[in-house]
């Protein structure tokens, strides 16, 4: 539908309502309070919460420079080839505000940023209760209950916020280059933990097959029954592999399906979900009881007057 001439309305009500209808600027604007946070990001969540599941999300991660925003968009392209709507969310921890980075990824995304049925947004947190992880989630559900079928969510790197995001997602791909580490460095990454997918970017470069070797040695070690994480080479730049990418996400798609494993991975995501905003609720109310008698405890510890256990029963007990 063309876009509304009349001024957003500020009610998450009725912007859930015009994006739902088509409306990007009522989209953006609903991404916005969530990133912000605060009861009109609650309020948002609540509202979409019940028309939400329907989308299928794929988490894309992996070291600066592995060429995921060009993988990105070269599978975007593929999505579209088979005139299905995808969403983007391009998942920055580093970056305050997100307007400068929405630039940045509609360059690499390329002819996808003016195509109606591909959404792309650059996101960071911005005050958010619980932080980014607890915000993209939230992102994801406005993007679902919208109407987006696929939602793509590409993280800048694999720092511990990355992969706990792109981890939350039903199919997670983990990108490499020829030559990118031993078995120890993706270990400590937490990638094996987390890939349904490998993809070796770059994979016309020397090292590939090293770098397959490493990782179906790794996968032997660690990988019991049930899904074995497929290894795909592609080359993003010019489009190699990206069909096998594609195929390879669809494999453990119809996997999670048979199985019941997907019903059962949206659950654990619910649950810690669940407990995280808990946490986040119980910190914001501990904050806001030792709101301006903090100081002053805190110099008695430092003091040695009373100890930090003994501080933090005075602060909660009012």
């Amino acid at each position: 539908m063309p876009p509304s001439t009349d001024p957003l309305p500020r009610d998450p009500a009725d912007l859930l309502e015009r994006a739902r209808a088509g409306e990007r600027a009522a989209l953006a604007r609903l991404l916005s309070l969530v990133e912000r946070g605060g009861p009109d990001a609650r309020t948002v969540g609540r509202l979409t919460h019940r028309l939400g599941g329907s989308a299928y999300t794929v988490g894309i991660t992996g070291a600066p420079g592995a060429g995921k925003s060009t993988l990105t968009g070269a599978l975007v392209g593929r999505i579209r080839a088979e005139d299905v709507p995808v969403a983007v969310l391009a998942v920055d921890p580093s970056s305050p505000f997100t307007g400068g980075a929405i630039l940045g990824d509609r360059v690499r995304m390329g002819e996808h940023a003016v195509d109606p049925d591909v959404y792309i947004r650059s996101m960071a947190t911005r005050g958010h209760l619980g932080g980014l992880s607890l915000a993209t989630l939230e992102a994801i559900r406005v993007l679902d209950a919208v109407g987006w079928p696929w939602v793509i969510v590409e993280t800048v790197g694999v720092g511990q916020v990355e992969v706990e995001v792109a981890g939350a997602a039903d199919t997670t791909v983990v990108v490499v280059n020829p030559g990118w580490g031993d078995a120890v460095q993706a270990n400590k990454a937490g990638l094996l933990e987390i890939a349904d997918v490998f993809v070796i970017n770059k994979a016309d470069r020397p090292g590939a097959r090293d770098t397959r070797r490493d990782l179906a040695r790794m996968l032997d070690l660690t990988v019991g029954e049930g899904w074995r994480p497929p290894i795909v080479e592609t080359v993003a730049t010019d489009g190699q592999g990206i069909d096998e990418l594609w195929a390879a996400i669809g494999a453990h798609r119809s996997h999670l399906e048979a199985t019941g494993a997907l019903a059962a991975r949206r659950r654990a995501r619910v649950a810690t979900e669940v407990v995280e905003i808990m946490a986040a609720l119980v910190r914001e109310r501990v904050e806001r009881q030792a709101d301006g008698r903090l100081d002053a405890v805190a110099a008695q510890v430092a003091d040695r007057a009373i100890d930090p256990w003994t501080a933090a029963e005075r602060l909660l007990d009012g």
